[in-house]
């Protein structure tokens, strides 16, 4: 990992973080430290009297991916907005390798099928550069699109 995380916002009961590419946000059993890790610390170091383990995040993004994630220590928030029958919608931004038209996307939006079985349909769309430049700063290179994807499930690689 080349990047810290940055600190967006934090209180007592929630963390704002911007992830950086190459870090993991939960514990995979190789003792590497972890989003959550320094979340907790940073919870111990305000001394609220929480526990390190009262902060947990609100989603999740893999070891390569960068973003905007949450983590709290109200149960109940965490509960509402993660809950599949609260029906919360997410939006990632993503750039994808290769030149994709609006309508490569359509298998996206009638679900497709993970190991898991099938997801519910996203709602998904080529963005512009201008629009993709909080996932490309530099801007979108040669040979790849800017798209977004809005889903309520977050299962395990859907967006990928």
């Amino acid at each position: 990992m080349n990047e810290e995380p940055q600190v967006l916002y934090c209180d007592a009961w929630l963390m704002a973080i911007d992830k950086p590419a190459g870090m993991i946000v939960h514990g995979d059993g190789t003792g590497e430290r972890t989003l959550t890790d320094y979340a907790s610390d940073l919870l111990l170091a305000m001394g609220d009297g929480f526990a390190a383990t009262d902060m947990q995040p609100l989603n999740r993004l893999d070891r390569d991916t960068t973003g905007l994630l949450l983590f709290t220590t109200d149960g109940d928030l965490s509960q509402d907005l993660l809950h599949p029958s609260k029906h919360v919608y997410k939006t990632y931004q993503a750039l994808v390798d290769g030149h994709l038209t609006d309508r490569d996307l359509e298998p996206l939006r009638r679900g497709i099928e993970l190991n898991d079985g099938l997801c519910q349909p996203a709602i998904c769309r080529v963005i512009s550069a201008r629009e993709a430049e909080a996932v490309a700063p530099q801007g979108v290179k040669p040979g790849t699109t800017a798209v977004e994807v809005i889903i309520r499930e977050g299962r395990k690689n859907q967006v990928k």
